[in-house]
Formats: C-alpha cells, structure tokens, sequence
C-alpha cells in the first residue's frame, strides 16, 4: 500500500512538472505568421508548414538570421510579381545557405497556387536552386504552379494551356518547366503595400537592366510574430 501512495504521489509530482514546462514554453502556431517593414509600408505573411515544410522552415530560418533586413526589392514588374529578400540596397548580394528541395507539387496537391496575395520561392531555371528570395504574386499567375502528372507511362497532361498526349514519362518526369514555383505562404494584411510597391516606377538598378524600383524599397525588418 506504502508503495502504491509512493508511486502515485511521483507520478503526480511528474504529471505537475510537465504541466508547468507546457505552460513556461510558448506555443508553437500552426500557421506561423511574418511581419515585414518596409520603407513603403507593413505586411503580414501566413506561412504553411503542412503543405510545404522544408520550404517554410528554410523561409523561417532567414527570418530568424536577420537575413532580410535591408534588403530590397530589386525586381518589380507590374502585372507579375515583385520579388526581393536577395540583395541589399547597394545591390550585393547577400550570402545563403544550401538550396531548399523544390516542394511545388506536394503544396499544389494540397491546394497552394500563385494567385494574387501568394507568397513563393523564386529560384533560378533550375527548379531545385531556391535559397532565400522570394516573390508575391499580384496578379493571378497560373502558368508558375508546376504540372502534377497523372499515373502511367506515356502520360497525358495540361500544359499552359495546351493539352500533352501519350507523352513518354521518361521525358517529361523531371524537365525543370514543369516543375513550377513553389507557393509556401499569403499576404494576411497588408496588400495595399505590396500594390505600393507594384506601383513603383522602374527602370535599370545595379546589375539589372530593368525592373528595379527608382527609388529602393527597403525590407527594415522581417519578425516571427506568433
């Protein structure tokens, strides 16, 4: 009996401890949510770990490093995107880490397009080459989500609009322009900025012939905010 009062009051005693650590530690948000200032105004972005992880922890990650503060937005085309987090405001450009594998299709399956207000992973023509920019889609854009192929060999698919019949799989499984762009996140609040700084006049920016803004807008700072 002795041994059954003792076993129970530690096990309590346990029951309390780790309910004290739950409480002392912060909870982690599902859909964790990134503040940025800019010298044209606040947004929000949500992010969305269960539909591309690796991605939003690589997004994360920069954030958490200070990364982004004082960079710019050095390419902004009117009716596309606007994209940044890549070159500071003398147009360096900033060191990163590894590339990020390419989670494009896996978001799209779960309902992640580039559409107005989405946030994604800019990357050069290799579809596995993504490091820390990323861009905003203002516009509805669904020729940048990637093609998800149907099972089977050959395979019949859509292509930007124009239908793919009895294609051999072999060819086509891994060419880098179905792979797409990989959506991780949405603008929550704050639009109005990002159409502000669509709206900038643009022309040539250090070592780019068009598209930078005239007058730079700079990311003062990016911050995890729940």
């Amino acid at each position: 009996m002795n041994l059954s009062r003792r076993l129970l009051n530690r096990l309590a005693a346990t029951t309390l401890a780790a309910a004290a650590l739950a409480t002392a530690l912060p909870a982690l948000a599902a859909d964790p949510k990134v503040k940025f200032v800019t010298t044209d105004g606040d947004f929000v972005v949500e992010l969305y770990p269960d539909k591309a992880p690796k991605t939003v922890a690589n997004f994360l990650q920069y954030v958490k490093d200070k990364h982004y503060d004082g960079t710019i937005f050095h390419r902004v085309i009117k009716n596309f995107m606007v994209q940044g987090g890549g070159f500071d405001a003398d147009y360096k450009e900033k060191p990163t880490r590894a590339s990020v594998i390419h989670e494009g299709r896996q978001a799209l399956a779960k309902g992640l397009k580039n559409v107005r207000g989405t946030l994604a992973m800019a990357r050069t023509s290799d579809p596995q080459s993504a490091k820390a920019q990323f861009f905003i889609n203002v516009v509805d854009n669904p020729r940048l989500d990637p093609v998800i192929l149907p099972a089977g060999d050959p395979v019949t698919f859509e292509y930007q609009g124009q239908l793919q019949k009895d294609i051999p799989r072999a060819q086509v499984e891994n060419h880098p322009a179905l792979f797409g762009y990989t959506v991780f996140g949405k603008v929550v609040s704050g639009m109005d900025t990002i159409d502000k700084i669509r709206d900038e006049p643009t022309g040539p920016g250090g070592p780019f012939p068009t598209d930078v803004p005239q007058k730079p807008v700079v990311i003062q700072s990016a911050t995890l905010i729940n």
